[in-house]
């Protein structure tokens, strides 16, 4: 029961996640609810023609505090899984019905808590959106186009919409259980309570460490950089070229290329690099900066517009190019560094300090750390399928054949890795797996908050629910019912 609750919780978050993705087609006419006038509920969305006529266009299945909840608002929900290649076949109306309730709860008290959500930042991530969507599509005029829209204006209000309230809804959740925490006697209690063929089974784990070698760039190629940065600085301040066209055409940034190399920094939010953040601060509206330096490469920033906390800036990123001397360098090392440790010169800890170029591993010995745990370990079934491939036929402390590797930091670069530790599949076992145990102990403290809260809210809430929807079995009192 324990492990079907924490999946149940797990869907709830998907869907909230694929409801940005794609957009909900509105009519553009006049439109009125009508009421059942004996029993005062919202039975269905009409539209008035220019005959004064009145057409029924969409039935209402619910109205929740402040929020209406169409029919079509279900059917939606479906193609939206579908378009995201989810299957639908063991997902039910009532099921997806009871998310959105769900959703609408939390939005009306979220603005009845006045949560407050960032509309810069938000727009700044609609931008991106519909970039990236535009980009799939063929343009911008597809896109509006595919949803049915009068304007561009129109799709990016309903955008901002869209990810307005699923902002809203998940401050909301979160502030539900951001202070909850589980102690040690919790978990314990947590496992206990599992029955003994109930526990959860944990997959095949490795720990992986590797050694890395990136390729030296020239000083030439740096100061062919520096200096075609500058040029673009002097076209911008003195002869009023376009910044964003120029990022737009030159930048090496591709998270920002398509926004003219765009981003809302918040001085109270840590984003980008601390260079890339003090460059950004010291500069006045208007103002760009000479060329300075990141672990990413070489930028100049434009400072658009100061509001309170919040810094736009648009910027250009240039990368030195590695000749292939310096390549063949860097494998040629590696190489090296490989034939001592297999022959027993040096161990693969001492290498990884002394060759390592990853300054997050190498004074760690070269050992990986999972994103997701904080941990050492990485669940087999769960590794990146490329990752895998590096280490899927390595037996433990053999060493990998040098491997050519690229990031978003370093296009090029080379590493050698070892499988330093193995835990082959095995049923939970408390001392061996507690901050496992421990995350899903506090995951169904989470959910088990969640339910009161949502409990407690259902009955302080104005709701109606109509027509076959009545029938659905819900885990949550949307009815109102007495236990």
């Amino acid at each position: 029961m324990m492990l079907l609750k924490i999946k149940d919780l797990k869907f709830i978050n998907n869907i909230n996640v694929l409801g940005f993705l794609f957009l909900a087609s509105l009519s553009t006419y006049c439109q009125e609810i009508i009421e059942d006038s004996a029993s005062s509920e919202l039975l269905e969305l009409v539209v008035v023609d220019s005959l004064d006529q009145r057409v029924k266009i969409d039935g209402v299945a619910a109205v929740i505090g402040d929020f209406v909840i169409l029919d079509s608002d279900i059917d939606k929900q479906f193609m939206q899984l579908e378009a995201g290649g989810i299957s639908t076949d063991d997902i039910t109306r009532c099921q997806l019905f009871g998310k959105l309730l769900e959703d609408k709860l939390y939005i009306h008290h979220a603005i009845q808590d006045s949560i407050e959500v960032n509309d810069l930042e938000i727009r700044s991530n609609v931008d991106q959106q519909l970039a990236g969507f535009a980009e799939q599509i063929g343009s911008m005029d597809k896109l509006v186009a595919y949803y049915k829209k009068s304007s561009e204006q129109e799709l990016r209000d309903e955008m901002f919409e869209l990810n307005k309230n699923g902002q809203m809804a998940t401050m909301m959740q979160q502030r539900v259980i951001e202070e909850l925490e589980v102690t040690p006697e919790e978990v314990r209690q947590f496992f206990n309570n599992i029955e003994i063929d109930e526990r959860p089974m944990f997959g095949t784990e490795l720990r992986i460490a590797q050694i890395v070698v990136v390729p030296e760039t020239t000083q030439s190629e740096v100061d062919k950089v520096i200096k075609r940065l500058n040029e673009f600085r002097t076209d911008v301040l003195d002869n009023g070229t376009s910044f964003t066209t120029k990022a737009v055409l030159y930048t090496q940034d591709p998270g920002s290329k398509r926004t003219g190399g765009k981003y809302t920094l918040n001085r109270k939010r840590p984003q980008m690099a601390k260079e890339f953040r003090e460059v950004a601060f010291s500069l006045q509206e208007g103002e760009v900066s000479k060329p300075f330096k990141t672990d990413f490469g070489y930028h100049i920033i434009q400072l658009e517009k100061i509001r309170g906390q919040e810094f736009d800036v648009r910027h250009i990123l240039l990368i030195p190019k590695v000749t292939e001397d310096a390549i063949n360098a860097a494998k040629e090392k590696l190489e090296i560094v490989r034939k001592s440790i297999v022959a027993g010169d040096i161990s693969f800890k001492a290498a990884a300090i002394e060759a390592s170029d990853e300054k997050e591993t190498k004074y760690d010995g070269g050992q990986l750390r999972n994103p997701e745990t904080q941990d050492y370990n990485f669940e087999l079934t769960k590794m990146d399928p490329g990752f895998y491939s590096q280490i899927e036929s390595l037996k433990d402390n053999e060493i990998s054949p040098v491997i050519k590797d690229g990031d978003r930091v370093n296009p090029i670069k080379f590493k050698i890795v070892t499988v330093t530790n193995r835990i082959n599949e095995h049923e939970a076992n408390f001392a061996q797996d507690y901050l496992k145990i421990k995350d899903l102990a506090l995951q169904e403290k989470q959910l088990n908050a969640v339910s009161k809260w949502q409990e407690e809210k259902i009955m302080d809430t104005y709701i109606k629910i109509n027509g076959e929807l009545r029938s659905c079995d819900f885990n949550s009192n949307w009815f109102k019912t007495n236990n």
